[in-house]
């Protein structure tokens, strides 16, 4: 094939993907998981070990901390929880 005639495919060809938009709705079907580390302090095996059904575990974070909020390991944001009516919700107050 002659140069002229790769050069008329090349541009006969459409880009698979036209915007960064475009790449990401292709894509947002794709499942995550969010954790959210909350800080517990003194902590141990034992209590950990000790346990069951309707144990309360004391947090080293007050409720007007910021929490982080990763996606696949990675750190996107930072949160607040807040109730919505009985339900926990975090609030993403940042983006790392």
């Amino acid at each position: 094939m002659t140069a002229q005639g790769v050069e008329k495919e090349i541009q006969g060809m459409q880009p698979a993907v036209t915007s960064g938009q475009d790449a990401l709705d292709r894509f947002d079907w794709l499942p995550c998981r969010l954790t959210l580390q909350i800080p517990v302090s003194e902590f141990t095996l034992g209590d950990l070990l000790r346990m069951q059904v309707g144990t309360v575990v004391g947090t080293a974070t007050r409720s007007t901390e910021e929490i982080p909020l990763s996606v696949n390991g990675q750190l996107i944001a930072w949160i607040q929880f807040e109730m919505i009516g009985e339900r926990l919700a975090a609030r993403i107050t940042e983006l790392a």
